[in-house]
């Protein structure tokens, strides 16, 4: 019985799962309304967020389950990557709990647990194993990377064969919603209203990224091979929506669009509607196609340089309907069986923190005290 904390972001949340497979309990303290009036995170108020609601949060999950700290047998945090000072938050306060009850305390890779998300949820559907070689795309506001995913007996290890050179896909939608004047979180507001308009209408190009194998040598035989890339870049993107706006002239309508949101407490699809003139709805539906088609292209070719079998799709942007249908259109094309968390796993949550701890508790792989945040925690 493993008790997650994550705090590595705007999510305060706390969970409990069994056996690493049954979900227990999960509750999530959610900061949009603290952040919503800045347009997106601010570190510092996100950590005093954290602060107010870890206790609570944690209280609530175990009253949830019918269960005491007594009845844990491990405590396990996020240690990183995310942003420093809410990451110090939820591991403060993990190592407390830890040292409190002595039980084991086991750090978990932030990228790991959206991984295991869909695990988690496998696992729960008795979906049964999944078919190797499995490729992880992970993308969220903070984080666009391709990891090739293999369990071994000591745990899952992982390989990076791609990662954004600049912006996260989260990011990019956050910040052209920012942009356009929609509001805070950007990406579900975009993916509500782009159904409204022409996903062609305005046409977007990515670079053309040069990707230079790695050469990484095997033990055995000291054979050399290459290791193919699939990075990504959507700063580019960004800079191509603000340069339409600022040809076409679209600032003034952009503020009064801010203005007029800002009096509505729950803005409903109408209101975007009435709000958005033909050009910008078009503008929207076109950059999420864009970057849509983008992620899903270059995911779809690394599967083919890999011979991937399962395909986990997962972390925030994972949420977005037009994702979703495009990798369910593709994969069965390739013979890729591609996997999903539920909407409400995609965001940042305890539970699949929890869930990624399983693995280092057989193993026994457990932090020790002195564990740190650390805000550009990689994964292997």
């Amino acid at each position: 019985m493993i008790l997650g904390i994550e705090s590595s972001c705007d999510e305060t949340a706390a969970a409990i799962v069994r056996g690493g497979r049954e979900l227990v309990s999960s509750v999530v303290a959610s900061q949009i309304a603290t952040h919503s009036p800045y347009g997106g995170v601010v570190p510092e108020l996100a950590s005093r967020e954290h602060l107010r609601n870890l206790v609570p949060v944690t209280r609530a999950a175990l009253d949830k389950a019918g269960l005491t700290y007594a009845d844990m047998d491990a405590i396990a945090v996020t240690n990183g990557p995310g942003l420093a000072g809410a990451l110090l938050t939820g591991v403060s306060f993990a190592k407390s709990l830890a040292w409190a009850l002595q039980k084991p305390l086991i750090a978990v890779n932030h990228i790991e647990g959206h991984i295991h998300a869909v695990l988690l949820e496998q696992h729960q559907k008795s979906a049964g194993a999944v078919e190797f070689p499995v490729l992880a795309l992970v993308v969220s506001g903070g984080h666009t990377h391709l990891f090739l995913a293999e369990q071994r007996d000591d745990g899952w290890h992982y390989e990076n064969i791609g990662h954004t050179r600049d912006d996260a896909a989260g990011e990019a939608f956050d910040k052209t919603a920012k942009l356009l004047g929609l509001g805070y979180p950007g990406g579900p507001i975009i993916d509500r209203i782009s159904k409204l308009g022409d996903p062609k209408a305005v046409k977007f190009t990515f670079a053309q990224l040069k990707h230079e194998a790695r050469r990484e040598s095997k033990r055995a035989g000291r054979v050399e091979e290459d290791r193919k890339r699939f990075d990504f870049s959507y700063s580019g993107i960004k800079t191509a929506v603000l340069r339409y706006v600022e040809t076409h002239e679209m600032f003034s309508a952009i503020e009064a669009r801010r203005r007029a949101l800002m009096k509505i407490a729950a803005p409903t699809e109408e209101d975007y509607k009435e709000l958005c003139d033909r050009q910008t709805l078009d503008l929207i539906a076109s950059f999420q196609a864009a970057v849509v088609g983008d992620l899903t292209q270059r995911t779809m070719s690394a599967c083919e340089e890999y011979g991937v079998r399962t395909l986990l799709v997962t972390g925030g942007v994972a949420a977005n309907s037009a994702l979703r249908a495009s990798f369910e259109q593709r994969g069965p094309l390739v013979g890729v069986k591609v996997h999903f968390p539920s909407r409400i796993m995609s965001t940042d949550n305890a539970a699949m923190i929890a869930a990624a701890a399983y693995s280092k508790w057989i193993a026994r792989k457990f932090a020790g005290l002195d564990v740190a945040a650390e805000a550009n925690l990689q994964l292997r």
